[in-house]
């Protein structure tokens, strides 16, 4: 196929006149005879590279074949009229937006079988042509919402729920949008939002069986789809999606990936993400809405996410937000993360609990326990601030924990090189001073020498200046 020929004659006076001679023949019941003259002129003026007839032509018996309803015989001409030798591309592109167009009223007049089938006709067509790229991404798209709606509402016939949504799925993920020069780039962003919706959606059903079968520690389950997730989230200009008149593209993404943080336990990563969406100027300036709800998901995840430097520096920056001291009870707990002082458990419990408790976030009783884990390793580090060693009694009351939860956060903190710490067990002290090699003993020493030395020669320096004033008094 190519459009680089040149037209060696126009056929367009014998278009006109054999079009209204071939609608009278449809007319009159002769479907097939009709569309038989047009194809044999629609041979000549593929052949002579005249492409506005040729369009006209292969849009005509398509026309024809449709108005009569004869969907076997439009089906059979879509294909053949695609297969031609030497039929050109912009003719091909006119046939599949014209019959595109259609789907709608098949759908709702002639059935979904009826539709079905003009959909396969045209993935089939539009296989492996890069010019008909977008409008094959179009209509896949539509057959996976066909598919969804199978799953959100199934008929005798259809399949399980489950293999209709892993359909879906299927359908568009097999599409590479973000390779189409075709397509603009909002659409294309569109079409990647989809496949990271259907992609979410299998991988929640799949981690609902895993977990119903019991095995919570075994591979499998929606992984390879949550990594799909990551992987088409990447594909994602954010730049792009700053932009005002990308908004609601924005919201979309950033909700997608916080599912995909959360479901990680990456509060890190969501705590991010609700700040891209606090930043959107629209949800920003929603004081009691929206934007309240994202600076208090902020605060929630901040706290709960582990501590290294990026999480503290988000922790201080959020904190001196002036936004923040609107809320006074999210103020002060994270107040209470930044001031180096110790947090008791029961008076964080009672002061905070009841409002915490009754939020989407907390409600969990595994992030109340996170919760609960980061105030513990918050007063560790307290603590080592403040002790060279410290008994583990006197450790295991400070933290209220029993004994074996004590040691187990500090093993943790020390793996994760939060802290240092060494544990006497026969002895039950905790020491958190690392011991001083002789080289940094000397190093200090040379250190504390150096200032010395300073100090003497500028104070023998201020004596001799004092004495040569006097002796100048003096003379």
């Amino acid at each position: 196929m190519a459009d680089t020929k040149k037209q060696e004659k126009d056929f367009t006076a014998e278009v006109d006149a054999l079009i209204p001679e071939a609608k009278s023949l449809a007319e009159s019941g002769k479907l097939e005879e009709s569309i038989d003259k047009l194809l044999v002129l629609e041979k000549q003026t593929r052949n002579a590279s005249d492409l506005p007839s040729t369009t006209r032509l292969v849009k005509e018996i398509s026309q024809l074949a449709y108005d009569s309803r004869n969907y076997p015989l439009l089906n059979h001409n879509i294909q053949l009229l695609s297969k031609k030798h030497g039929q050109l591309k912009a003719a091909i592109q006119g046939l599949v937006e014209l019959v595109m167009g259609w789907l709608q009223e098949i759908k709702e007049q002639d059935g979904i079988e009826r539709w079905l089938e003009l959909i396969e006709t045209l993935r089939t067509v539009t296989e492996g042509k890069i010019f008909l790229e977008t409008p094959r991404a179009r209509v896949t798209l539509l057959l996976a919402h066909h598919h969804e709606s199978l799953a959100n509402s199934p008929t005798p016939t259809s399949p399980a729920p489950k293999d209709s949504k892993q359909t879906a799925s299927d359908l568009l993920s097999e599409l590479q949008v973000e390779t189409y020069s075709s397509m603009e780039r909002r659409e294309k962003t569109e079409f990647i939002l989809e496949q990271m919706r259907l992609l979410i959606m299998v991988a929640r059903e799949k981690d609902a069986e895993k977990g119903k079968e019991g095995q919570t520690n075994a591979i499998g389950g929606g992984e390879a789809d949550w990594v799909k997730v990551r992987v088409a989230g990447r594909k994602i200009n954010e730049t792009f999606l700053t932009q005002k008149e990308n908004e609601d593209l924005k919201l979309k993404y950033y909700d997608m990936m916080i599912q995909y943080a959360l479901q990680r336990s990456g509060y890190l990563d969501a705590t991010k993400y609700f700040y891209k969406v606090w930043e959107t100027p629209s949800i920003k300036a929603e004081t009691t809405g929206r934007g309240r709800e994202a600076l208090e998901h902020i605060v929630y995840y901040i706290v709960l996410a582990p501590h290294d430097n990026e999480q503290s520096d988000m922790l201080h920056r959020l904190f001196k937000d002036p936004a923040l001291q609107k809320l006074e009870l999210h103020y002060a707990l994270v107040k209470c993360f930044t001031t180096p002082e110790l947090m008791r458990w029961p008076g964080i419990e009672t002061i905070y609990g009841p409002h915490l408790r009754a939020t989407s976030v907390f409600s969990s009783d595994k992030l109340w326990e996170d919760l609960h884990t980061r105030v513990i390793e918050h007063n560790i580090r307290i603590v080592a601030q403040y002790y060279t060693r410290i008994t583990l009694a006197r450790l295991t009351d400070l933290l209220d924990l029993t004994p074996r939860e004590t040691e187990e956060t500090l093993s943790r903190l020390v793996v994760s090189k939060s802290v240092w710490a060494r544990v006497d067990r026969p002895a039950g002290i905790i020491n958190f001073r690392q011991a001083r090699t002789a080289e940094d003993v000397m190093n200090d020493w040379s250190s504390d020498m150096s200032k010395l030395l300073g100090l003497i020669e500028k104070t023998w320096m201020g004596v001799n200046a004092a004495q040569a004033a006097q002796a100048r008094v003096k003379a």
